[in-house]
């Protein structure tokens, strides 16, 4: 079960390329007693995609989300204005 929610959103714009891209990662709780850290992404003004991740244990769904935030960061994701 999660202890502690996690919910971020960070945007990558890009006017000159036309480029405004959203990445949102969460962890929550799921039916069986785990935790899921869910993924969504796409254009901002867009329903984008989503993708969940299962994990038995909170602390590999965090360690999952801190990999993707670095990765996410290096490309330029920053928090909205």
């Amino acid at each position: 079960m999660t202890l502690h929610p996690y919910h971020l959103y960070i945007e990558r714009r890009e006017p000159d390329k036309n480029m405004a891209r959203f990445y949102a990662l969460s962890i929550e709780p799921n039916l069986f007693g785990g935790t899921s850290l869910v993924r969504s992404w796409g254009r901002i003004g867009s329903r984008g995609q989503q993708k969940v991740h299962v994990f038995d244990i909170e602390l590999k769904a965090v360690d999952l989300l801190l990999t993707l935030l670095r990765r996410k960061r290096s490309r330029g994701y920053r928090p909205p204005r």
